[in-house]
């Protein structure tokens, strides 16, 4: 098999993963708005979704960093 096709098969995985993890992201920001607004809220459960948002944040980061690297001119 070819480096190249393997590269871009590759690529193609992480893009996919990579709007997985910004849509989880993004439930995690809804659902924690959801329980902001609520008349009785649970800071307990805010905070652990909070933790999951920051984690997804730093995957979404490594990947990003891997499709798209920092080219020093």
């Amino acid at each position: 098999m070819d480096d190249d096709t393997t590269q871009g098969e590759s690529d193609a995985a992480n893009r996919a993963r990579l709007a997985q993890l910004r849509q989880e992201h993004q439930d995690l920001d809804d659902a924690i708005h959801a329980l902001e607004a609520q008349p009785k809220v649970d800071q307990l459960q805010i905070a652990r979704l909070k933790k999951k948002k920051l984690v997804l944040r730093d995957q979404i980061a490594k990947l990003e960093d891997r499709l798209m690297p920092d080219i020093i001119a």
